[in-house]
C-alpha cells in the first residue's frame, strides 16, 4: 500500500494529511507453529484424490467445485468447522490454522464449493450474531461438511448497493413475511439455506442503512422459487431466489431486527479477505509453470512481477486474518484486499495468454493448462461480481479514507 500521505484527496489543502489506517498496513499475521505438518497432510490427501481420478484442478473452485463427497472428506480429517467450537461440532481452532488448510486447497483447485460459504462466512456468524438454537441447529453440520448455505445479499436492479435493497419482510403472528428476490446467490439450487438481508422498516429519515435486519431463510421453504443464472461457460453455481410471500419465524432471525447492515458488514470481512481472492486462479499459473521452461528475460519478468503480486496479496490477507482472529473488524482492509485481487485474477489471465501465447483456450477437453485457459477467460466476467464490484469496493474504502 502506498503510504497514507500518498492518497491525499484533491481536496484538501496541500500538506494536510488522511486520517492513519493502521488497518491497512499491519503486519501479516504469523502462521502458527506445526503448519509445516498440516500442509504436508494436506499436499498427500490432495495427491492421493487426484492420482485416483475423484476430480481434476479448476478455476474458481470455491465456486465451481461442488463435490459433496470431498466436502465430508475434508470435514472426517478436521478440515472443515476449524474455527467451530468443539461444543458445536468443531475443533475450536484459530482463524490461521483454517488459513493454512484453505489455501492449500485453493492452490490445488481442489472442489471446495459444498461447504465454502457455511464454513468460511456462515460459522463465524452464527457464533457471533446467532441464537444458541440456531447454533445447536446448524453448526454441527456445517463442521460435518454436511449442511449448506448461499448468501442472499444483492438484488435485480442493485447491483453491490446493498443499502439499496427492495426486498421487505413485513411482522406476521410469530414471525415475518417476505417478499422480493437475490441474485448471484452461489450454490442455492444445493444449499438448505442462506442469510437474506431484507428491509424490516422504512428509511424515513435518510439513512439508507437503518431498517435492515437479517434471516435464516431454508430454502426449501414454501413460496421460495430458485432460477438458474448460467455462466458462459454454460455451467450453473448462481443463482436468482424469489420470494413469494416466504414465512420465517421469529427463531430464524439473525441478530437483532433493525441491525442487518452492521451485521453484514461484517461478514463480508470474512468474504471479501481470505486466499479465494488470489487463488481462484493460481492452478492455471502452476499448469503454465509446468508446460514452459524454456522462457526469455521478457517473460520471465512477467512472472516475476506476478509473482510479487501474489506475495504481496498473501501478506495482506493474512493480516485481516490475524485481526479477525483477534476479534477485530478489518472492514476497510478487507475490501482493499478483494479489490486487489480481482485485478490480480484477471491480470493472471492476461500474463498466462503472453507468456504462452500460441495456446488456444479448449473448454472441457484438451490438455490441462488449455481446459484451466478456457475456465479462467469464461469465469473472468463473474470476478468482480462476487464480493462486490470493484467501483462500489472503491467508494467503500474512498469513505472510509474520508476521501469522499
Amino acid at each position: 500500500m502506498p503510504a497514507p500521505d500518498a492518497l491525499r484527496a484533491r481536496s484538501r489543502p496541500r500538506g494536510e494529511r488522511i486520517p492513519a489506517l493502521p488497518d491497512l498496513v499491519r503486519p501479516p499475521a504469523a502462521v502458527p507453529d506445526g503448519s509445516d505438518e498440516v500442509r504436508d497432510r494436506v499436499r498427500e490427501f490432495l495427491a492421493g484424490e487426484q492420482a485416483a481420478g475423484r476430480w481434476r484442478p479448476r478455476i474458481d473452485a470455491w465456486l465451481t467445485g461442488w463435490d459433496e463427497r470431498f466436502s465430508s472428506e475434508l470435514a472426517a480429517r478436521g478440515w472443515v468447522g476449524m474455527t467451530v467450537p468443539a461444543v458445536y461440532g468443531g475443533h475450536g481452532l484459530g482463524a490461521m490454522e483454517r488459513y493454512v488448510v484453505t489455501e492449500e486447497l485453493l492452490a490445488a483447485g481442489a472442489p471446495v464449493a459444498a461447504h465454502w460459504i457455511a464454513d468460511r462466512q456462515i460459522a463465524p456468524s452464527l457464533l457471533r450474531f446467532g441464537t444458541e438454537g440456531q447454533r445447536q441447529r446448524f453448526l454441527p453440520g456445517i463442521a460435518a461438511g454436511e449442511v449448506y448455505f448461499g448468501i442472499g445479499m444483492s438484488e435485480p436492479h442493485s447491483g453491490s448497493d446493498l443499502a439499496s435493497v427492495r426486498s421487505r419482510a413485513v411482522r406476521v403472528d410469530g414471525g415475518w413475511e417476505l417478499t422480493g428476490s437475490k441474485v448471484w446467490t452461489s450454490g442455492a439450487h444445493r444449499a438448505h439455506a442462506f442469510f437474506a438481508l431484507v428491509r424490516t422498516s422504512s428509511n424515513a429519515d435518510g439513512d439508507r442503512h437503518a431498517g435492515l435486519s437479517q434471516m435464516i431463510v431454508t430454502l426449501d421453504s414454501p413460496g421460495v422459487t430458485i432460477r438458474p443464472i448460467r455462466l458462459l461457460t454454460g455451467a450453473h453455481h448462481f443463482n436468482e431466489v424469489v420470494f413469494d410471500r416466504v414465512v420465517v419465524p421469529d427463531s430464524m432471525v439473525l441478530g437483532e431486527i433493525g441491525r442487518g447492515w452492521h451485521q453484514v458488514t461484517s461478514e463480508l470481512a470474512f468474504e471479501r479477505s481470505g486466499p479465494e481472492r488470489y487463488l481462484s486462479t493460481f492452478p492455471l499459473v502452476t499448469a503454465l509453470l509446468r508446460e514452459v521452461d524454456d522462457l526469455d528475460a521478457g517473460r520471465r519478468a512477467e512472472l516475476g512481477r506476478l509473482a510479487a503480486s501474489f506475495w504481496t496479496l498473501r501478506r495482506m490477507s493474512l493480516a485481516v486474518a490475524g485481526a479477525l482472529d483477534a476479534g477485530e473488524a478489518p472492514d476497510l482492509a478487507a475490501t482493499v484486499v478483494k479489490d486487489l485481487g480481482t485485478r490480480f485474477e484477471n491480470e493472471v489471465i492476461d500474463v498466462a495468454r503472453r507468456v504462452w501465447p500460441g495456446v488456444v483456450p479448449e473448454p472441457g477437453g484438451g490438455s490441462g493448462y488449455a481446459e484451466l485457459l478456457a475456465g479462467a477467460v469464461l469465469l473472468s466476467p463473474g470476478f468482480t461480481l462476487r464480493g462486490g464490484t470493484n467501483e462500489i469496493l472503491r467508494g467503500i474504502v474512498a469513505r472510509g479514507l474520508g476521501l469522499r
